[in-house]
């Protein structure tokens, strides 16, 4: 049960601090704690956990104009920040973490304001059948966290400049362009600004828990922690993560998400494998990758590899039946 609100607003754009700041904040969570974490990035193409960045971003392009590149521990899909957004994390205990509740705070939020917002799919909200905002999930042994943004206005020659979405996540959403499927808050509220916005999720979070929101306790935050963190944000190894070459590529859109297979086979096996995705789950894409590395590369061996588990969930058995499908095409 949640008997703490804390309110924590990052003082800076600075995605990689951010991030690290979010990392740490989950990592101090409270017995019956809920911290609402208000931030926003300055122009950073944010990507999930287990996407390829240059697959997903004009990297290249966006370093060279001054822009940045942050890969963020949940999974989901890539997102472009820029100051007309506000980025939302509520954070708590898992036995206190609850999306439906949490979601109800964001659209009481917005509704107040007066946007006529709906949840949509798997972690979208909407107005007028488009998205303004899309959650994405991390969670730990103790806790959990959603994030997402919540776009006040649309600035889309930016997105269309830095994000690369394939044809097939786009014919997914029934739309030609990144343009074509979002809009900002501002056109129902054309006054709205951040410190509003803010303060409509203080008070949707105040009046859904019946707590008054509080500020962190004093020395909860470590500098030193926060810089070491920060280090890893911005580094090139978790950037970019690992990049080669494969002789084998596999791509397809399932109702989950993408998936992106790169196929190393040397003697009938797996030498090496890629795994590429913008799935929620975040752990998919490494057990994946241990199932078929050293996999013989035939059917077989592929559906020993890919077999249903005591342990997976629905979602799960389907996911590795979709992955057992998209390799069987190759074989």
């Amino acid at each position: 049960m949640i008997s703490r609100l804390t309110l924590v607003t990052a003082p800076g754009t600075d995605p990689y601090e951010n991030l690290a700041r979010e990392e740490l904040l989950l990592s101090l969570l409270a017995p019956g704690e809920l911290v609402l974490y208000l931030w926003q990035n300055a122009r950073t193409v944010v990507i999930g956990r287990n996407q390829n960045c240059f697959a997903e971003c004009r990297v290249d392009l966006l370093e060279r104009e001054g822009g940045r590149l942050a890969r963020r521990l949940s999974g989901g899909g890539a997102v472009y920040h820029d100051l007309d957004n506000l980025n939302y994390t509520l954070l708590a205990r898992r036995q206190d973490f609850d999306v439906a509740r949490q979601t109800g705070v964001l659209l009481d939020a917005v509704r107040a304001l007066g946007v006529p917002a709906q949840r949509s799919g798997r972690n979208d909200l909407t107005a007028g059948e488009r998205k303004f905002s899309g959650s994405a999930y991390y969670l730990t042994r103790d806790g959990c966290y959603q994030h997402g943004t919540l776009l006040l206005a649309v600035d889309a020659a930016p997105m269309e400049r830095y994000l690369s979405p394939s044809p097939a996540k786009l014919a997914a959403k029934g739309v030609a362009s990144v343009r074509a499927r979002v809009c900002g808050l501002r056109e129902f509220v054309p006054a709205l600004d951040t410190a509003a916005l803010a303060a409509a999720l203080r008070a949707a979070a105040e009046r859904e828990y019946g707590l008054a929101a509080a500020p962190p306790a004093p020395g909860r935050q470590d500098p030193a922690a926060l810089a070491a963190k920060r280090e890893k944000y911005a580094s090139p190894a978790w950037k970019y993560g690992e990049q080669r070459q494969f002789s084998c590529a596999l791509t397809r859109r399932f109702d989950w998400g993408e998936l992106e297979l790169g196929l190393e086979i040397a003697g009938g096996r797996i030498a090496a494998c890629g795994v590429f995705t913008d799935a929620l789950d975040t752990e998919f894409a490494a057990a994946l990758r241990a199932a078929l590395t050293g996999c013989g590369f035939a059917g077989a061996p592929l559906r020993a590899a890919l077999a249903p588990r005591d342990a997976d969930t629905p979602a799960a058995a389907q996911m590795r039946a979709d992955a057992l499908a998209l390799l069987l095409t190759a074989v």
